[in-house]
């Protein structure tokens, strides 16, 4: 029997969040609606038109460095912090955890992690550390950042959803609702409810604890940025939140294997211990074997794409509970399953695993 032994992350998908529903116990207001009380920047740049914040830029003067106007109320941790944007043209995002690095000829200059967002089609919704390591997550990514010989690796995890599907959910120069959470080294960005990215940061030596909130007005084209209802919650303090990732890492082992209707003898299942360290796997068995995997949680069932150490790759979907998963892998080119079953000549691997360790 070809075994093909993959085990899957545990699900821990947020799904979608509604701002108007969602209770503001907790959530203490940033901005007054009338001025810039608790906010530094350049005043030819922002003002405050419609009880919104708003940053404006002309051809003349252009800039010729991003410039940010900055929350002066202290630094921000593990937070919950829910706005609602409207932009016109151009770019802009908005940082948190960050700091301010000069004062810069058009108002202060300040790097770390943003939360962005734009005019255009590609970049809404993504994590992008300004001044650093870049994009940390495109939209539709669950990323896990490491650390690599002194430079920081991006890895895809899995996914929160397509891009465009997430685009066609926002407005365009209209007003859009924008979530950001952030408890320990774990990001969550949500656009009018809608998740857009899921990171982890363990790169520890970039990783910000801490730092300040601002908003931002990019070089480029002219353009108009709008803010409103800014507010924010404390998350109470601890360990980092778990991701997916970190939920898979240890040991497996198999509780039942059934490859096309007939079941694997236990002394088999003995056998055979399934290690995972990132998102690599290991197989240890009288026929060993490793690879790579992917998942996409957003759909039903969720599905898992897994690359063998020597190019073969393995369509698959998987269902996860506390310690216990079951998958159904494809194999000899079948088609991905639909059901979690086994049947003769499927070429369908049903199975079930257990966590064995940390």
């Amino acid at each position: 029997m070809k075994r093909i032994l993959i085990p899957l992350i545990a699900a821990a998908t947020l799904g979608q969040i509604s701002l108007t529903s969602a209770a503001e116990e907790g959530f203490k207001s940033l901005f007054n609606g009338k001025d810039l009380t608790g906010w530094e920047g350049n005043p030819d740049l922002w003002s405050v038109k419609d009880g919104a914040i708003t940053g404006v830029t002309k051809a003349d003067p252009k800039l010729t460095h991003n410039t940010f106007l900055v929350y002066t109320g202290g630094p921000v941790g593990d937070f919950e912090l829910r706005l609602s944007y409207r932009i016109v043209n151009g770019n802009s995002g908005i940082q948190y955890r960050s700091k301010v690095t000069e004062k810069g000829k058009f108002g202060p200059i300040v790097a770390g992690y943003q939360a962005d967002f734009e005019a255009g089609k590609t970049y809404s919704g993504i994590l992008y550390e300004e001044r650093g390591r870049g994009i940390l997550a495109e939209r539709g990514q669950k990323t896990v950042i490491k650390s690599d010989g002194g430079k920081h690796k991006v890895e895809v995890a899995g996914s929160v959803g397509k891009s465009e599907d997430i685009q066609a959910k926002i407005k365009s120069e209209d007003w859009n609702d924008y979530v950001v959470i952030a408890k320990g080294n774990h990001f969550q960005h949500f656009i009018n409810g809608v998740q857009t990215v899921d990171v982890v940061d363990e790169d520890t030596s970039n990783a910000a604890k801490e730092g300040v909130l601002a908003l931002q007005i990019h070089v480029g084209p002219p353009m108009t940025v709008q803010f409103k209802n800014i507010r924010i919650k404390t998350l109470s303090g601890g360990p980092s939140a778990k991701s997916d990732m970190d939920l898979l890492q240890g040991e497996w082992a198999p509780l039942e294997i059934v490859a096309n209707g007939d079941k694997a003898p236990q002394e088999a299942l003995d056998s055979i211990k399934v290690r995972i360290k990132g998102n690599q796997y290991f197989v240890e068995s009288n026929n060993s074997s490793q690879g790579t995997f992917k998942i996409v949680e957003s759909t039903s069932p969720k599905k898992m794409d897994v690359t063998s150490e020597g190019g073969e790759e393995v369509p698959a979907i998987y269902e996860v509970s506390g310690d216990t998963f079951k998958a159904c892998y494809a194999v000899n080119g079948a088609g991905r399953p639909t059901e979690f079953k086994s049947e003769q000549g499927s070429d369908h691997i049903f199975a079930i695993y257990k966590r064995k360790g940390p």
